[in-house]
């Protein structure tokens, strides 16, 4: 049996609500004329005050002139605020969980000329359900370590960075050869520095040893490159152009060089980490493998974050008001949508709504918050680690404290950062409650087995 739920709010209008079901309900609001008179004989006023019509002084128009020119329009334009602030007043008093907006009923018949209107409104409201972290099987995170393949490597590939470049008179396996790629059809002419181990197979890179500064290599471009992505940045050329590239292109060598690696001394230490801060290549090694697990505690955190919310979605079963909601999408649109394609529209949009439920659900149940002197602490942080990118690795609290200020007064940074925040402290929730089993790996292995 349908209930009827009758509630009277400010502007002395008559609101009821009849509840269709669980997930979908009619507003009514019935507006008389002493809840728009007093406002709309103000604002006449006012116009007739100011009002500038040809044979009348201003402010001696007659009040029904008046009236006739513009007291339709603000008759309208009153009677749709109080609409608007009654029905929002309502569903805050009624505490209603409404999803998208009320969306107004047709009427073909309204009469603005009557002295009593009655609109209504469509709801889609929000369903109630329970949200369980615990799975019968449980979910790996991940515990990613530095091994000492990598760090062999990092340390490798910085040494050669901040090394010395030694000319070659010819390319060798270790060589850096910097050259010019042109294709005079496609209009590529790119210099740039590569090494041979971006080079795929062994035809090709059989062609670049050997040769010497002011020889020109034909080469083709499918499969030049052990990722098709390079052809991107060597060759200057389009994302669209890359996979299926397939032409005849020029690389005419300018120079060729080896990269020695920088000694591993105290020079270089305060080079790379700061002044003190590392005093011996083991120091080295610790610190490389306390950054680089940082960065792998993130990724294993986003996947444990990613794996969850698809468990949690695929788990908590509740009912949404899809009739309701396509119709909503349809009418709400910049554009006019048909049928089938308000359907299309919310079968794409459905998962994303119902986690945000659910999300909405974990943060009121828990009372995950985000509170002020959290987020600003989040903002130096980030500023802290922007300036260590450009070699600032000790800022002054006071800058800390002028930047992040700078930031806080942004709404898109501050509503970014709070996502970053709350998204902590979920995975953090997880961490906690969620049935998991913690599973060590390398970073080559992570990505083997998470991303094939």
């Amino acid at each position: 049996m349908q209930a009827k739920i009758k509630a009277i709010i400010k502007f002395n209008m008559d609101i009821t609500r009849e509840q269709i079901d669980d997930l979908n309900a009619i507003v009514k609001v019935a507006i008389t004329k002493e809840d728009y008179s007093d406002r709309v004989d103000e604002i006449l006023t006012n116009y007739r005050k100011n009002a500038n019509i040809p044979g009348f002084r201003k402010g001696h128009v007659p009040m029904g002139l008046v009236k006739k020119q513009y007291g339709k329009a603000v008759l309208v334009d009153e009677v749709n605020k109080l609409l608007q602030d009654s029905l929002n007043k309502y569903l805050t008093e009624e505490k209603l969980d409404v999803l998208g907006n009320p969306l107004p009923k047709a009427q073909d018949d309204l009469d603005w000329n009557a002295e009593e209107f009655s609109f209504e409104f469509e709801l889609g409201l929000a369903p109630e359900f329970e949200v369980s972290l615990e799975t019968k099987k449980p979910i790996t995170h991940y515990n990613i370590i530095a091994d000492d393949k990598m760090i062999d490597e990092q340390i490798d590939r910085i040494a050669k960075q901040y090394g010395k470049l030694i000319s070659q008179d010819e390319v060798t396996e270790e060589s850096e050869i910097t050259g010019v790629f042109k294709n005079e059809e496609k209009e590529i002419e790119n210099r740039v520095t590569l090494e041979l181990d971006k080079i795929k197979g062994k035809r090709n890179k059989d062609k670049f040893l050997g040769s010497k500064p002011g020889d020109t290599l034909s080469l083709k471009t499918k499969n030049l490159f052990e990722d098709d992505h390079d052809l991107i940045q060597y060759l200057k050329i389009d994302h669209s152009e890359a996979h299926d590239l397939d032409i005849e292109i020029d690389f005419e060598i300018e120079e060729v060089n080896k990269r020695e690696a920088a000694e591993l001394n105290q020079e270089f230490f305060d080079k790379i980490f700061g002044e003190g801060q590392v005093s011996s290549e083991d120091e080295m090694r610790a610190k490389i493998k306390e950054d680089a697990e940082k960065q792998f505690k993130q990724q294993s955190d986003q996947k444990l974050l990613n794996v969850i919310t698809e468990q949690l979605i695929e788990n908590t079963k509740f009912d949404l008001p899809a009739a309701f909601l396509k119709k909503w999408i349809q009418t709400t649109g910049e554009e006019e949508m048909s049928d089938e394609q308000a359907s299309e529209e919310y079968e794409k949009s459905e998962k994303g709504l119902r986690y945000q439920l659910i999300e909405g659900k974990i943060i009121k149940d828990n009372e995950l918050q985000v509170q002020f002197d959290e987020l600003k602490d989040h903002a130096k942080q980030y500023v802290r680690m922007q300036m260590a990118q450009f070699g600032q690795t000790n800022p002054e609290e006071e800058v800390l404290e002028n930047i992040a200020g700078r930031i806080m007064s942004n709404q898109e940074e501050v509503k970014r950062l709070s996502e970053q925040l709350m998204n902590q402290k979920l995975i953090d929730l997880f961490k906690e409650k969620a049935n998991l089993k913690t599973k060590e790996v390398t970073y080559e292995d992570f990505v083997k087995e998470v991303y094939g």
